[in-house]
């Protein structure tokens, strides 16, 4: 294991910090951000980095070795989401008693990784994020439809989860030992709403801290949000696959809603008919539709009792999971 710069190692029962740094061709700043990275911290006492090489094609990976940080390197892209997936493993596997994870563009300070660990030092919070929007003040620049789509899907997160967050995106962010037992993301694409969704159903405490970041890269454009469409179809997928887990009644039962309402708005015009015309000729097409409706809510609902019960299996074998992951930490 390559260790910070000038940092001793210290015993292995000490408080253990791993910063991850996901990245793919970012050899003109990753240097940078791992030199910028504190090589002391209250509260800490040791600090490792690694850095993810998501299959990158420049010399990302040689400027890593460079600066004496250790480096994991996928054989082709595999995605923000898979990168993240490594990071959180090879970290256990370090021992991190906390994790904090940013980008190898140079958006985020370095500087600021003491403040988002205070919270988990604190014992006020299992995972801790960097807030752009929290604080009016500290909004970075950024393009318009990137800043209002980041609070849609702000309020989105906020809804689903019966919590307010101001900011769901940003990849600044630092996880205790116990959350990072408790992740279980299955999303390549990206993990940041997927995050606030998987610890938010499991009650884990989750706090924003306002910091000011760049909110324009250097060099390059982002990978995650080249086209805003797709990054808002690919995290609405994640989204719509982590609502239909976790809360499958709420969400069968809202289907099933829909087409109950439908049924009977359709059913309605087709009676009113009958009742004017005595006839059920001219608008069969609402009398099929409305029963065809009233099938599919049926349906519906029935598969949202039966996912409701699969549910209580998954809540049970994520808990065999962590108590798994827990006890491997200890041998």
């Amino acid at each position: 294991m390559t260790n910070h710069p000038n940092f001793s190692i210290q015993p292995q029962n000490k408080t253990c910090l791993v910063v991850i740094i996901p990245c793919l061709n970012e050899e003109k700043t990753i240097g940078k951000v791992i030199s910028s990275i504190p090589q002391s911290i209250e509260g800490i006492d040791r600090i490792d980095i690694l850095v993810i090489d998501d299959g990158s094609s420049d010399k990302t990976a040689f400027e890593v070795k460079k600066s004496h940080a250790e480096v994991i390197s996928h054989p082709q892209n595999m995605g923000v989401g898979a990168a993240f997936q490594t990071g959180i493993q090879q970290a256990l596997d370090m021992g991190a008693d906390i994790m904090v994870n940013m980008d190898g563009d140079g958006q985020f300070n370095a500087q600021d990784i003491p403040k988002l660990l205070e919270p988990i030092l604190d014992s006020r919070a299992d995972f801790v994020t960097a807030s752009r929007f929290k604080d009016y003040r500290l909004v970075p620049k950024m393009p318009w439809i990137k800043k209002w789509g980041n609070r849609r899907m702000a309020n989105l997160i906020s809804m689903l989860t019966g919590q307010k967050f101001f900011d769901v995106s940003c990849g600044f962010r630092a996880y205790s030992n116990k959350s990072l037992l408790h992740l279980n993301l299955l999303g390549k694409f990206t993990y940041t709403q997927e995050t606030f969704l998987d610890l938010a159903y499991k009650g884990l405490k989750i706090v924003e801290v306002p910091l000011k970041v760049r909110g324009e890269r250097e060099h390059g454009k982002s990978r995650v949000a080249v086209s805003v469409v797709k990054y808002a179809f690919n995290s609405a997928k994640i989204i719509f696959r982590t609502l239909r887990d976790y809360k499958p009644l709420k969400f069968f039962g809202a289907i099933s809603a829909g087409l109950f309402v439908i049924s009977l708005v359709l059913g309605g015009f087709f009676f009113l008919h009958y009742l004017q015309t005595g006839k059920f000729s001219g608008h069969l097409w609402a009398g099929f539709s409305s029963g065809f409706l009233l099938l599919f809510s049926f349906l519906s609902f029935i598969t949202g009792l039966l996912a409701d019960m699969f549910d209580r299996i998954r809540i049970n074998q994520e808990r065999i999971l962590y108590l798994e992951k827990k006890r491997a930490q200890k041998t």
